[in-house]
């Protein structure tokens, strides 16, 4: 519904300015231009879905490797101890804690065939224990912001999008996202946990937080007094080295489980070229009404209307172009694709600013689609501070994606 919304105002404002351009200033070019984008990005929206099968087809065969050798369920038990802590009103041993660990786990994955169908099961868990049918619980919430916080461990799409528009290392977003996620999610966690007056203080909690943090923190200090001319060779080759590692485990767990690896892979690698060919319709659908609305002049307004008021602030303004995407994002996750896409497209990927744009669509997820969705599948109408929450969390990514991105790229 927010989408219909936003693409429809798309269209309209570019409509508007496009007349105020031709009646006050003359501009008989703009109608022409307008209408040829739409032309120029519907091919380009083509193309780009094409261009994804071999990248998708390969991520998603060893995506369902990991996931037969049984990654979920090691990452699950990894965290467990730390989730208990987290859902306190969850009893023990409820079938709900494990379904949450599994979503959580699969979308750290970049998994989302697997996680929302585990997280709906989840909110159904929750659902049973719910003394208050209409209104969200404490853990439903709690499960909610880790989810609209978007912790990633393998951006895949986000790569996947970068190798299709020229990148010359796509991963090179990897580690920046990895830490801007984090601090989004550690966000999310903390002001639920005020709201919910959890105790986090305890020894299991600061120890996974407090390691994790440490760990995060040491990445950010060395990366800040090396040179800059170092920064980029070693985030990319650190990077490559860990999605390689990370690959190879996966197919190493699964030889050790017996998993017909070869097999797995191309079970998963068929569901790339469908899903390549799904999203056309909603690829060129979003970034057609972006293309107009760029084309008419309304994100020039808008971003250099945001750029002076930060400008006026005395702060440097070279992230500001890639604020569409951050800004779109906890409303749609196709039109922050869009307006990621159409950054790359217009900046270029290896530029900052297509960079910082990249890192925005990997560091949180989309925080009123996911509300929507899982709420309305158990009948919840009252969400309390869930919203609230959810947004404090995709604010904290994003202020973290500038800072780390000025210090990786910039």
């Amino acid at each position: 519904m927010v989408l219909n919304y936003i693409w429809i105002a798309f269209f309209l404002i570019a409509f508007v300015i496009g007349l105020i351009r031709l009646i006050f200033f003359g501009d008989v070019e703009v109608f022409p231009q307008m209408v040829g984008s739409t032309f120029d990005m519907a091919k380009l929206g083509f193309e780009i879905s094409l261009g994804l099968t071999g990248v998708m087809t390969l991520w998603l065969g060893l995506m369902k490797v990991g996931e037969k050798a049984g990654v979920i369920r090691v990452m699950a038990r990894v965290v467990g101890p730390l989730f208990s802590k987290l859902f306190p009103d969850i009893p023990k041993d409820h079938p709900a804690t494990g379904s949450i660990l599994m979503n959580v786990a699969a979308n750290m994955l970049g998994l989302d065939n697997a996680a929302t169908p585990l997280g709906l099961k989840a909110m159904e868990q929750l659902q049973e224990i719910n003394t208050k049918k209409d209104t969200a619980s404490n853990p439903m919430i709690m499960f909610l912001v880790l989810n609209t916080s978007g912790l990633t461990l393998i951006p895949i799409s986000v790569m996947v999008y970068r190798a299709q528009l020229g990148a010359a290392d796509p991963s090179d977003i990897f580690l920046p996202i990895l830490l801007a996620t984090f601090f989004s999610t550690l966000t999310g966690i903390f002001t639920v946990a005020l709201f919910q007056k959890l105790q986090l203080w305890n020894k299991v909690v600061m120890g996974y937080l407090g390691g994790f943090s440490i760990f995060v923190a040491s990445i950010i200090w060395y990366f800040s007094i090396i040179p800059k001319e170092q920064i980029e060779v070693i985030s990319s080759v650190s990077s490559n080295i860990i999605l390689f590692s990370i690959m190879v485990s996966f197919i190493g767990l699964a030889f050790y489980r017996r998993v017909n690896v070869y097999e797995t892979f191309i079970d998963g690698a068929k569901e790339g070229f469908g899903i390549a060919i799904k999203i056309i319709p909603y690829l060129i659908a979003i970034l057609v009404a972006v293309g107009v609305f760029r084309t008419s002049g309304a994100m020039d307004f808008l971003v250099n209307g945001i750029g002076w008021v930060i400008g006026a602030l005395g702060v440097n303004t070279d992230f500001v172009p890639a604020l569409p995407t951050a800004l779109m994002k906890p409303l749609s996750g196709a039109g922050a694709r869009g307006m990621m896409i159409d950054t790359m497209n217009n900046f270029g990927a290896d530029s900052f600013v297509g960079r910082l744009a990249s890192t925005f669509q990997g560091s949180t997820d989309t925080t009123f689609y996911v509300l929507a969705v899982y709420f309305g599948s158990v009948g919840i109408k009252k969400t309390r501070y869930a919203v609230t929450c959810g947004l404090i969390a995709d604010f904290a990514g994003i202020i973290a994606a500038i800072f780390i991105a000025y210090l990786f790229f910039h």
